[in-house]
């Protein structure tokens, strides 16, 4: 599924139908008690840097969200009984958070208090025009400081509909949003041809993740090996988690500037598969890419060292994997590319940094900082700077996205870093970014995705010795 912004998905012009939790529900809930599952480190992280930037004055919306195509006629009762389904199958989404002093709380509702209410929301003859009321909508709709913080819409036309889903960041990750069209779309089926879509098994409970997770991270105190490889990389990074290693024009302590997106194909599926052949005895196109981009950076930035975290989902035993949640983890990396004579040497360190440091994505990043005891009042969104490399092909429903026009919806507001997502899809690989909108962030983001695109075509097509 293509990673881009509400902007670029292909809206069309139709009627617009939206959906959220009903009354009776945001009712029900507020008289729930508490939970005693708490929230993830990294939702407690997200929702706490959220109103740092909001109590500093600025609303940075953060929600992430799925786009995707249903045949027409479309039957908006079944619809709205597959989307209620879909809901209820993932506690996560039943589940929210409420302050009691500094203290966040989680309540969790009952499948059987979850409703929805539908409403008509207009007719929007003009695609800017419905981009722009959507990208409002769920602004408002998916804030992280707010609950219900997730809104359902569709589009409909007379050959079928659009449908917009979007969530506030702390309840789904990018493998969450893969993995929507598929699953609404069996709903839906199931619901036109009358079967009762509720009987399914719910997938397992993020929420009992987050439990889990959150206890074994507690049991580590600032001594533990994993807080001092931390500590001894941020003090190599400065004192601070690092950045995209260019420059991208910001002024010191400045504001929160706004960010721009850049969404394009990198290669086609032959020279991806040719690129993954060349790179599989190291690991494989995460290893390349990595590889590739420490070199790039150094050739536009200089840096003798590229210093970055790397993401890797958390969904380590196979109950998760059909589970809607944030299940992400960070592991630090750092690659003396100054000293690397060319691509296959860069292969080599990168996947050993990888094996030396994977298994600390385990614990999550906030803890850990919790016990380093540092400064790190988040002032923006992004911790620290990304690339990432996720394989989607194996995606239940992959072969139909491209027919079904889904994406992967990304808002792009304010902050100060990079975030690169390279995804290999059917069709090849695909590169998403949101950095910051400045002209010099600009020019050296544009040259580094040309000479990354360079790079990959060039192991594709054989210009690199082979490696061993």
């Amino acid at each position: 599924m293509r990673i881009t912004d509400i902007q670029r998905c292909e809206v069309r012009p139709g009627r617009l139908v939206e959906w959220t939790l009903s009354p009776a529900t945001v009712a029900a809930a507020a008289a729930l008690p508490d939970d005693s599952r708490p929230p993830a480190y990294i939702q407690e992280s997200h929702i706490r840097t959220a109103r740092t930037v909001r109590q500093d004055g600025m609303f940075v919306p953060t929600w992430l969200g799925t786009a995707f195509d249903l045949p027409g006629p479309v039957d908006l009762d079944a619809l709205e009984r597959a989307l209620r389904a879909w809901t209820v199958r993932h506690e996560t989404l039943r589940s929210g958070f409420r302050w009691a002093g500094d203290e966040l709380r989680r309540f969790t509702l009952d499948a059987s208090d979850v409703s929805l209410s539908r409403r008509e929301a207009g007719d929007f003859p003009d695609a800017d025009g419905l981009v722009r009321h959507l990208q409002d909508r769920f602004d408002t709709g998916a804030d992280a400081l707010r609950w219900p913080n997730l809104l359902y819409t569709a589009v409909v036309r007379d050959d079928g509909a659009s449908v917009y889903l979007a969530f506030d960041h702390s309840n789904v990750d990018a493998y969450s949003l893969h993995r929507i069209p598929a699953e609404v779309h069996e709903l839906y089926t199931a619901c036109l041809a009358g079967t009762e879509p509720d009987a399914r098994t719910p997938a397992a409970s993020y929420v009992d993740f987050c439990e889990i997770e959150r206890a074994h991270a507690d049991g580590i105190d600032g001594r533990h090996t994993t807080v001092d490889r931390w500590r001894d990389f941020i003090r190599r990074c400065d004192g601070a988690l690092p950045g995209f290693p260019v420059e991208l024009g910001l002024t010191p302590g400045g504001p929160l500037p706004r960010q721009r997106m850049l969404c394009e194909p990198l290669v086609d599926a032959q020279e991806a598969a040719a690129f993954e052949a060349y790179c599989r005895p190291y690991g494989g196109s995460l290893v390349g890419v990595l590889a590739a981009t420490g070199l790039i950076v150094h050739e536009l930035g200089g840096q003798p060292v590229y210093r970055t975290v790397v993401p890797f989902h958390t969904r380590v035993k196979s109950r998760w994997s059909e589970s809607v949640g944030w299940y992400v983890g960070g592991a630090p990396i750092e690659v003396p590319v100054d000293r690397l004579r060319g691509f296959p040497e860069a292969l080599g360190a990168v996947r050993a940094e990888l094996h030396a440091n994977r298994s600390l994505a385990r614990m999550p990043l906030p803890r850990v900082l919790d016990l380093l005891g540092a400064d790190f009042r988040p002032t923006s969104p992004d911790l620290y700077s990304i690339v990432s490399y996720v394989d989607a092909r194996a995606t239940a429903g992959a072969e139909r996205w491209a027919d079904l026009k889904a994406y992967a919806l990304l808002r792009v507001s304010y902050g100060d870093q990079v975030c690169v997502w390279v995804n290999r899809l059917p069709e090849g690989l695909w590169l998403a970014s949101r950095y910051p909108d400045t002209d010099i962030a600009a020019k050296n983001m544009r040259l580094y995705v040309e000479r990354l695109r360079d790079r990959i075509a060039s192991v594709a097509h054989g210009s690199l010795p082979a490696v061993s």
